[in-house]
């Protein structure tokens, strides 16, 4: 890892775990004294307790990297973006998806001191179990009601339906994200559902995969009484651009994104729940024949190119943690120096330093860890080929 990347990585490791413990230790509180006794009062304060962490990422984003997320809606969805309930279905490209959601779910057309003020603390999505039990981010996803499924429809089935129904009763706008495909895109994943499709007769996909609809007819047949709205949000990395890694943000690497972002009323949708899974299915069609355009043409949408700025609030979060943890930091050496000898002090502080390190490069090489390669160099199990078909 190069040494510049090392220097960011570090000093932010530090500020995101420390900070990160605290927020989850005040979230395991509120989530113990407070929603007993007021469900929609503990969602009020974790909204904002869970932003005082997720914060800290879209800063390197925003300010460090200068990841540019170009936005393309008509000025009616623009406006409603942030201050009404939604679910959002989006091609699934990498790790990163969920952080690039986290900036769109910041803005809305309000602004105050010119930052985006919208629904980050109650953007919430459908994630694989495992998720949840990831220190810092994945407890407070947990604490902030996400929806955490096993993959087997028998148990994800209920599971759903309650995550579902618990959200009728939520206090402020939320974002509810669901990828519909079940898995990130890559070239093998591709080559699967390019295979089955052909088999099934149906449209062969080359830039999205085949989505599971079972998930989504839920979604819709349990939230369309009080969710107004489905976003239907289209990704693509710029032409001749790179994909944003966490390896590239912490260099500073910048990256173009574009992201169509499509509003539909629930209304719309049919009402039978084969039409709301074909619906879901025609979606993706739609979205592969947009992206194979870009990509061959470089025209991505005639909708029009929104500006949603940079938030100066995640600097404002940066800049407090830092200085409060270096303040306690101090204080704690100066502590342990009454009670340890010089050495031990600094053996702590090594060690410490390189589980940082550590924990900080995991998270690096699990955002690349499923890179597209190209299908050729993939020879997948049956069980897997099974695996990765739709259900």
């Amino acid at each position: 890892m190069a040494w510049p990347a090392v220097l960011v990585i570090v000093p932010v490791g530090i500020i995101f775990i420390l900070s990160g413990l605290i927020v989850n230790l005040i979230q395991a509180v509120l989530f113990i004294l407070v929603r007993p006794v007021s469900r929609s009062l503990h969602r009020k304060i974790n909204k904002i307790v869970a932003e005082l962490l997720w914060l800290e990422l879209i800063v390197l984003v925003d300010w460090w990297a200068n990841l540019k997320i170009e936005v393309y809606a008509d000025d009616e969805t623009f406006e409603l973006l942030g201050k009404e309930h939604a679910l959002v279905i989006s091609n699934h490209k990498s790790d990163l998806d969920w952080l690039i959601g986290w900036i769109l779910a910041q803005f809305s057309s309000g602004y105050l001191w010119d930052l985006r003020s919208g629904c980050l603390g109650s953007a919430l999505a459908v994630m694989k179990n495992e998720a949840k039990v990831l220190p810092i981010i994945g407890w407070s996803m947990w604490f902030s009601d996400y929806v955490f499924l096993e993959r087997s429809w028998g148990k994800d089935e209920r599971t759903l339906q309650s995550g579902f129904e618990q959200l009728a009763d939520f206090p402020m706008p939320f974002w509810l994200a669901l990828f519909v495909e079940g898995t990130r895109f890559t070239q093998a994943k591709l080559q699967v559902a390019q295979e089955f499709a052909a088999s099934r007769g149906l449209p062969v996909p080359k830039n999205v995969l085949i989505p599971r609809t079972k998930g989504f007819v839920s979604a819709v047949t349990h939230l369309s009484s009080f969710v107004p709205a489905i976003y239907d949000a289209t990704v693509a990395v710029a032409n001749s651009q790179p994909a944003p890694t966490f390896l590239r943000i912490f260099r500073g690497q910048s990256s173009v994104i574009k992201v169509l972002v499509e509003r539909h009323s629930m209304q719309e949708l049919p009402e039978t729940a084969d039409g709301i899974a074909q619906w879901c299915k025609d979606a993706f069609v739609t979205k592969d024949a947009m992206l194979e355009k870009y990509f061959d043409k470089d025209i991505f949408s005639d909708k029009k190119l929104q500006d949603i700025g940079r938030p100066k609030m995640s600097l404002f979060v940066m800049i407090f943690w830092s200085s409060f943890l270096a303040y306690a930091t101090a204080r704690l050496f100066q502590w342990l120096s009454l009670f340890l000898a010089s050495w031990e002090v600094i053996a702590f502080s090594v060690a410490f330093l390189f589980l940082v390190t550590f924990i900080m490069q995991i998270l690096i090489q699990s955002s690349e860890s499923e890179r597209s390669t190209p299908a050729t160099n993939f020879k997948l199990s049956e069980g897997t080929r099974q695996s990765l078909l739709p259900k």
